[in-house]
């Protein structure tokens, strides 16, 4: 079902764009979406089946297009974790919209085609689970995960994530689930802007895609780790990620 996601615009300077990670909503960014405000003019998107977007369904590529038609022109893109697989997926169907890329805990795809089904399976497991338990249940039963263990609960951004509904997080894993990602690995060589991958040193799993994705870009990418964070490295350490992120914005 294609529709117009919801956005909202804050600030003033050049243009960026936040795309937040699964059961989150564009004011998931917090006190990191407010600095950069101070600069730049933010868009945040909420995503297919996520916040004032619920009743868009989307998978990957269609989604993408939606984001980059509520987004403006020539902006600098920042997504974390589902976001930054959309982000991903923007830069290479609309480059030109696109003037540097930033990706947060994120991944270009799963290689193997039987792991893309196993994760299919398991998403499909997942969005049954939160239609029988219902959206708080899984939210919070979701934020216990091991992914998350290094999260504080204040920065956990709860409230923003129970303004979804159990349909529209069900409707995202089943057309936007990582199982569903055709691997990008061989395309994002051309990828031509800036290119910033940001990882929390706790969470191995995403440091290795993440070192894996710069090299896979070439020279127009680097790594910036943020120390003593996990997954979730731009709420667990907010300085430290604006400390690398407001940098690669303002270069050349």
């Amino acid at each position: 079902m294609p529709g117009h996601l919801h956005a909202e615009t804050w600030g003033r300077g050049d243009p960026v764009v936040l795309v937040h990670g699964f059961t989150q909503s564009g004011r998931a960014w917090g006190s990191i979406g407010e600095e950069l405000g101070k600069r730049h003019r933010v868009t945040a998107v909420d995503a297919p089946g996520h916040g004032r977007s619920v009743e868009v369904q989307a998978g990957l590529p269609g989604g993408a297009d939606l984001m980059a038609a509520a987004a403006p022109a020539r902006a600098a893109w920042i997504g974390y974790s589902m976001g930054g697989r959309y982000a991903l997926h923007v830069a290479l169907r609309h480059p030109a919209q696109v003037a540097r890329l930033v990706l947060v805990s994120a991944t270009a795809g799963i290689d193997d085609a039987a792991e893309r089904a196993a994760r299919r399976r398991s998403d499909e497991m997942l969005a049954t689970r939160v239609e029988q338990d219902g959206l708080e249940p899984f939210v919070r039963w979701w934020l216990e995960q091991p992914l998350f263990a290094t999260l504080p609960p204040d920065a956990a951004d709860l409230d923003s994530r129970l303004t979804g509904t159990a349909a529209g997080l069900a409707s995202s894993l089943r057309l936007a689930g990582t199982g569903t990602q055709q691997p990008l690995w061989e395309r994002v060589t051309n990828l031509t802007m800036p290119v910033l991958v940001v990882a929390g040193e706790l969470d191995k799993k995403y440091l290795q895609l993440a070192e894996r994705l710069v090299a896979a870009i070439g020279s127009t990418a680097r790594l910036s780790v943020i120390a003593a964070a996990g997954h979730a490295c731009h709420r667990e350490r907010p300085d430290s990620f604006l400390a690398v992120v407001e940098p690669f914005l303002d270069g050349p």
